[in-house]
């Protein structure tokens, strides 16, 4: 398929994980408010960490889809990661590529998620021919819902999913974008 290519927008650069990426990016996935968001295991610990940037990577390689790592343009601080996940779960679960994304909580509230989003979104309907997008998130996620609905996606349904096998089953929305909206 190929590797991660590199996005720049106005204010960030979506890039490939690095090694060095790992300090931070766990830091973002163990804050309370991530875990919360994301319904991560208790058990959920750096070397899982690790283990995610290193599947976003393979992913990019054997299926073209993956997770960026995100960072601000000017600082080139890491602030977290979006991308397309063409997960390995059962159909019925997962209705196609998703769009997801993850910030460190003190990055919240600057529209990183939704600039970020778009990019993925764009990459999604330009480059991967993708008819429809979909984005799984917690019932209870009401900010990444937000972000969801300002790049133009919809609610499709609501079911209790678990969207990784270490993940327990939870109540998602299923949220699906047909078109893309510049």
């Amino acid at each position: 398929m190929g590797v991660c290519p590199t996005i720049e927008t106005d204010r960030l650069v979506l890039r490939p994980f690095r090694d060095d990426d790992l300090v931070d990016y766990f830091a973002m996935e163990d804050s309370p408010e991530v875990r919360t968001g994301l319904g991560t295991s208790d058990e959920f610990r750096k070397p899982d960490a690790f283990l995610k940037m290193a599947a976003w990577l393979g992913q990019w390689e054997l299926r073209g889809t993956g997770h960026w790592a995100l960072e601000e343009r000017n600082s080139g601080r890491f602030v977290g990661s979006v991308g397309l996940n063409q997960a390995e779960i059962t159909p019925l679960d997962w209705p196609g590529v998703e769009v997801g994304w993850t910030l460190h909580p003190d990055q919240w509230g600057r529209g990183y998620a939704t600039e970020a989003g778009a990019a993925a979104v764009g990459y999604g309907f330009e480059e991967l021919r993708e008819a429809q997008l979909f984005s799984c998130i917690l019932s209870d996620n009401s900010r990444s819902h937000a972000v969801a609905q300002r790049l133009g996606f919809r609610l499709i349904t609501e079911k209790a999913v678990s969207l990784l096998p270490s993940l327990p089953i939870e109540r998602h929305q299923i949220w699906a974008l047909d078109t893309y909206l510049e």
